[in-house]
């Protein structure tokens, strides 16, 4: 389990509301920001303390690990911003009965505090400039003697043992409208169309471009075509229409090794090493065939395959960046 810090003023009510939270990708001007970074860290079963108003107010249990998402409407009526896809991580909250102000115990706190990317400044001011950082364990008991048991027995139970919360719904309708977008586009005839649609599931002529360059699972060997799906790389749902068709933006993978690849618990350096997120279940990983205690190599990649892998792994892959860590 680890410990975590989000600055909610703003966005305080709405991600109560939606059971989130929720960051961009990167700032405005496209520069990474270490803060919206640290949400590719945070796994089910972590702890997230809620600040708002200079008060910690609530506590998140997480209930996912981070996954694309568009940015909700108005953060948390109905609907989204289709174009504006960030960070999300499910998260149940629980308000705090004893709902603590900082400020008024940095006696208590202050030596707590880390070196680098602390939430709180030496006054008790909140730092408006971070988003989500990571709490030392001594800050996060130090805060838990002041909240008092509602948060010392979060602290103490294994959160991360509960049944977690499946996420296809959301990136089914996410999927959904963009597939709706394919069928009003004027500009698309029928083939077209109907090819686009069919490669959102590894199908069609999108399948039929990736066998030629792949032609079995680059992790299990399996090449029974049958038995195999076409993987976007850069996935359908980020892609332009060109993109979700080009062979080079594919692999051959079995089920659950695509399911792996599309949430990020996997990607390959250009050279084919296998990458493995810190936030995968190795175990699971482990009874999927994968390898996880030794380096493992696939073998080489076009370059066409290693532009899409570059997107993957910067905006796909979960992989612990930004902070270092």
């Amino acid at each position: 389990m680890r410990y975590w810090w989000v600055n909610q003023n703003q966005t305080y009510r709405h991600e109560q509301a939606g059971g989130y939270l929720w960051s961009p990708k990167k700032k405005a001007n496209r520069a990474r920001n270490p803060y919206y970074e640290t949400m590719r860290e945070v796994s089910p079963g972590d702890l997230v303390l809620c600040f708002q108003g200079t008060y910690i107010r609530a506590v998140g249990v997480a209930q996912s690990h981070c996954y694309e998402c568009p940015k909700p409407l108005e953060f948390g009526t109905v609907g989204a911003y289709w174009d504006r896809v960030g960070w999300r991580v499910d998260v149940h909250y629980v308000p705090l009965r004893n709902a603590v102000r900082p400020k008024d115990h940095m006696g208590v706190l202050r030596p707590e505090l880390p070196a680098r990317y602390a939430p709180l400044l030496a006054d008790g001011r909140g730092v408006q400039t971070i988003y989500l950082t990571e709490v030392p364990y001594t800050l996060m008991q130090a805060i838990a003697g002041l909240v008092g048991s509602e948060l010392q027995d979060l602290m103490r139970m294994n959160r991360a043992a509960e049944p977690l919360k499946d996420l296809s719904a959301g990136v089914a309708l996410w999927e959904e409208h963009l597939r709706r977008e394919i069928d009003e586009n004027p500009k698309l005839d029928d083939t077209e169309r109907e090819q686009l649609i069919l490669a959102r599931r590894g199908q069609g002529r999108f399948k039929d471009n990736v066998r030629r360059i792949e032609h079995a699972c680059r992790i299990t060997g399996v090449d029974r075509v049958e038995h195999l799906r076409a993987s976007h790389i850069k996935p359908w749902r980020d892609a332009a229409d060109d993109e979700r068709l080009a062979g080079e933006n594919g692999l051959l993978l079995t089920p659950s090794i695509d399911h792996l690849f599309d949430r990020g618990f996997i990607s390959f350096e250009d050279g084919g090493r296998l990458l493995i997120s810190p936030v995968a279940h190795r175990e699971s990983l482990a009874r999927m065939g994968v390898p996880v205690d030794a380096p493992f190599h696939v073998g080489a990649f076009s370059e066409g395959q290693r532009t899409f892998l570059d997107f993957h792994r910067d905006a796909v892959f979960l992989e612990r960046r930004g902070t270092g860590r």
